[in-house]
């Protein structure tokens, strides 16, 4: 379980955005305190670790408590040290069943995957080639969208940058080759590596669409930068 915890999935703006952290404040305790330092794609692209994420879901919580920055940081170290990671957050209903995508030129991993997201309660729709998937995301507007980079000979890229141009949509590039970089400058949320597996791609989703447990900001009260 842990080398899954530790693989770079995300972009520093699908995390902001997970976070409710602005981009800026993330680089900002990156350099400033060099505890959470994200792995760097050939593209030069931050991808942080599921592991990363609940560090810096503990370091907001501390915040938001009234702890500094500086000691949420020493706070989250000792733990580190002790052995006493932050605990994955629980998942909270989101009320509205999410729509998810999957643009799959392979329909049994498209059928695989479609039955674990179902067992989450999501709604799921299959695209098998990019005129489909660009209809069904035109018509059905979808909350994520599972791309195989590689659908219908490459066009997944091209796709990717269209889908990700729209702000209610995040785009999980899937590939059986490391197109990390490509995928977060073209506009990824995530990056998972094929085959995919089932307790790391919902994990993901889970985390993209806002349903980890996350504790809500008082009114009025600001991280500190």
């Amino acid at each position: 379980m842990a080398d899954k915890q530790d693989r770079p999935i995300y972009s520093i703006g699908a995390v902001a955005r997970m976070l409710e952290v602005p981009a800026s404040t993330l680089r900002a305790w990156e350099e400033r305190y060099a505890l959470i330092t994200p792995t760097r794609s050939e593209g030069a692209q931050r991808l942080y670790t599921r592991e990363q994420v609940e560090k810096l879901r503990f370091i907001k919580s501390q915040i938001e408590s009234g702890v500094s920055a500086a000691d949420a940081h020493r706070l989250l170290a000792e733990d580190v040290r002790a052995g006493h990671l932050p605990a994955e957050a629980t998942r909270a209903s989101t009320g509205d069943r999410p729509l998810i995508m999957i643009a799959e030129r392979d329909s049994y991993a498209a059928d695989l995957a479609e039955y674990f997201l179902r067992t989450e309660g999501w709604d799921v729709v299959i695209a098998l080639d990019a005129v489909q998937a660009k209809l069904h995301f035109e018509e059905r507007a979808p909350n994520i969208v599972l791309l195989d980079l590689l659908l219908s000979g490459g066009a997944g890229f091209r796709l990717l940058h269209e889908f990700a141009e729209n702000q209610a949509t995040q785009v999980i590039a899937v590939s059986a080759l490391d197109s990390a970089s490509e995928a977060m400058s073209s506009g990824a949320a995530a990056f998972l590596r094929k085959p995919l597996e089932p307790l790391t791609l919902l994990s993901t989703v889970h985390d993209l669409l806002g349903t980890s447990a996350l504790v809500e900001r008082p009114p009025g009260q600001r991280l500190e930068r």
